[in-house]
């Protein structure tokens, strides 16, 4: 079922439930995708979904932060709500020792020794965990195990 069908099918579940909080995110994402689609001129490949979803969740991920410091808990709420939603159409996150095995492979396929081959490392470490760990994290997690 493609990330379409499944947003459709939800969504008439949220209206069912009378669920205005999810069925708010869900038609956010749904447009979203289909604005993609559009601009692309082409129904979205499973990566470009997850690219779509990825870029949803890093856009509340900096709300938030930025919520958090402004001391506006009813706003971060809000958004630590919408990202529960959109938790469901990302695939398993993995942990920290998964993210770090991937990386130290990485590092041995390439021979990186020095921050400077952050970038070959990175290179082929993104398309691995993308959608599954946080961009951030896999960042400093590689200049850790290069420093």
């Amino acid at each position: 079922m493609s990330l379409l069908e499944t947003l459709n099918a939800d969504m008439k579940q949220a209206m069912k439930n009378k669920d205005k909080e999810a069925l708010s995110v869900i038609r956010m994402v749904k447009s979203t995708v289909m604005n993609e689609e559009i601009n692309l001129g082409h129904t979205l490949t499973t990566d470009e979904e997850l690219t779509v979803l990825s870029r949803e969740v890093k856009q509340r991920h900096d709300s938030l932060s930025e919520f958090e410091k402004g001391n506006r808990e009813d706003l971060a709420a809000g958004i630590r709500s919408e990202l529960d939603v959109l938790a469901k159409y990302l695939p398993k996150q993995l942990s920290d020792d998964e993210v770090k095995a991937i990386i130290q492979e990485a590092i041995t396929q390439t021979g990186a020794t020095t921050p400077k081959d952050m970038g070959k490392v990175m290179g082929i470490v993104t398309p691995q965990v993308k959608g599954k760990a946080d961009g951030k994290l896999v960042a400093n997690l590689v200049k850790a195990a290069l420093a």
